[in-house]
């Protein structure tokens, strides 16, 4: 029975080890609404903040979401060539995805469309989002 139970605990370790590590390899973050600059984005369940610095692994996918009043469409603005699957996020719950296979420096940010609804009120200028992601 001891037995039994170190091969079964010893299983759901392994278990939960190779989750963690599957989702290690995406990120998500997440565009949305704010009174004061229009809009921010959040890496996972961190803080919202207009830019935002992150270091991964090569391989890794990050997704984006629009949750925001407005469409954006994803820009890579430096960084090795990576390819925007769903870059023109023109609706809410919109996915942008992509994959970052080489080591190097990427910045990214988006262009932001009309608001979907009428009498959205935000104060100061739009604020420009910007993602630097480092790749190692």
């Amino acid at each position: 029975m001891k037995h039994s139970l170190a091969v079964l605990a010893a299983g759901v370790a392994a278990a939960a080890f190779a989750g963690q590590a599957a989702a290690a390899s995406g990120i998500t973050i997440t565009i949305h609404h704010q009174k004061a600059g229009c809009h921010a984005w959040a890496i996972g369940t961190g803080a919202y903040k207009v830019v935002q610095t992150l270091t991964v692994k090569p391989g890794t996918a990050l997704t984006f979401t629009n949750n925001d009043v407005m469409g954006h469409t994803l820009l890579q603005l430096n960084g090795p060539k990576v390819a925007l699957a769903g870059r023109n996020m023109n609706k809410i719950g919109a996915h942008a995805t992509l994959v970052l296979s080489k080591p190097g420096a990427y910045v990214f940010g988006t262009k932001e469309g009309n608001d979907y609804y009428k009498g959205v009120v935000t104060t100061g200028p739009d604020n420009v989002l910007r993602l630097v992601v480092t790749v190692k």
